[in-house]
Order: C-alpha cells, then structure tokens, then sequence
C-alpha cells in the first residue's frame, strides 16, 4: 500500500510539472523567459519561506546547511535550467511533446544515477531490460512527436 502512494504522489508531480511548464511558457510569452523564471522562483521562495517559517511545517534544521556538500547546492541552478528550458521547449514543441523529452532526459539520467549511485544515493545496478524500455521509450517518443 505505501508503493501505491508514493506513485500517487509522483504521479501527481508530473501532472503538476504539466500544468507549471504551461502556466510558466504562457508567463514567459507575456514577461519573457528569463523575467518569468525569476517572478515564478520569487513566488515559490515566499511560499516556502511561509510554511517553514511562519507555519513552521518544516521537519529540518536549518543549522545543518554547513554540513551538506557543496554539489547539493546545485539543485537551485539546476532548477532555473529546468523552468527556463520547460518554457523554451513548450513553445516550440507543444506541452505533449515537450514533456515526453523531459521524461525520457529524466528516465535516462535516473537510471544512470541509480547504477552510479551518484551524490551518495544507493547503488541500483543497471540491468540489460532497462535497454529494451529506453528503446520503447524513444520509439514513445517518435509516435507521440506531433508538429
């Protein structure tokens, strides 16, 4: 039962990542690409400063920052990368489109983390099947490709 909700959950994310890249490439049209992608990360660090620090939902501890290595700072560049290239792509490709190539970067990159276990996460080896589902994947992908 507890696999079925973290699906759920993840599940729930991509449709979210769905709606925000729509909602970000209409914002980018409007203000421009960059300029959105500053206004959206404004709104998210009000938001979160709010529930950790006025709504206290937060389970961390702050004070512990200086003991995280310096590459998981990277997830904030990594994400102006992600919302910038979400609204340049949706554009051009269609929401479809574009979110199955994200997918697909996703899946790949998951999968050679996992058998890396880069940043200190698990070791999951790779297995050969993972090549068969990568195939089925980009063959996904050029079925759903629609211009």
């Amino acid at each position: 039962m507890e696999g079925i909700l973290f699906i759920i959950v993840a599940a729930v994310s991509g449709l979210a990542m769905a709606v925000q890249g729509s909602l970000n490439s209409v914002l980018g049209k409007i203000v421009g690409q960059l300029e959105a992608t500053f206004v959206v990360h404004v709104i998210a660090t009000v938001l979160v400063a709010v529930l950790v620090f006025v709504l206290s939902i937060g389970k961390g501890d702050l004070s512990q920052l200086p003991e995280a290595p310096w590459y998981t700072y990277l997830g904030g560049v990594l994400n102006i990368i992600i919302l910038y290239g979400v609204m340049f792509s949706i554009p051009n490709l269609g929401v479809a489109n574009a979110t199955t190539a994200i997918v697909a970067g996703q899946i790949l990159t998951a999968i050679l983390i996992d058998h890396f276990g880069l940043f200190g996460l698990e070791k999951i080896g790779f297995q050969w099947v993972q090549v068969i589902g990568l195939i089925l994947l980009a063959v996904g992908i050029k079925l759903l490709y629609v211009k």
